[in-house]
């Protein structure tokens, strides 16, 4: 998945409640699934098609028929982890200067963060083959 498309990576909040409810569930589900998960907000079905359409050319919603009937089925393309990891990257491909804003970015986790971030790291240097 590549974040793409104009405001892709600053979701509204309409369009992060759809993908919220998308992501909360294992299976593709249809617009009237969705519409339903998101009863409190008192949508119409047409406004829920059209944000999933929307979301679909982001590239942000794989759109796929239904066998068992004429609806149509709807899914993250990636999991909400790729997304954000998706958005850093790209935060980091419009810094003017990746290795600073790494570095202030290191600077800013909390020290959990930090322990995740080393406990990762010796595994993805072996994956590219090079030594810790």
């Amino acid at each position: 998945m590549t974040v793409r498309g104009e405001g892709t990576g600053n979701l509204g909040e309409l369009e992060r409640a759809v993908m919220d409810t998308l992501w909360a569930e294992s299976t593709a589900l249809t617009a009237r699934a969705v519409c339903a998960a998101l009863s409190a907000r008192a949508l119409a079905y047409n406004t829920v098609r059209t944000v999933l359409d929307r979301l679909t050319a982001k590239e942000l919603v794989i759109r796929e028929p239904d066998k068992a009937s004429r609806a149509m089925l709807y899914r993250p393309a990636a999991t909400r982890d790729a997304y954000v990891a998706e958005l850093m990257l790209e935060a980091l491909r419009q810094s003017g200067d990746r290795d600073a804003a790494l570095v202030r970015f290191a600077q800013s986790v909390s020290d959990p963060d930090i322990e995740t971030l080393r406990a990762a790291l010796p595994t993805q240097l072996r994956r590219r083959g090079k030594r810790k």
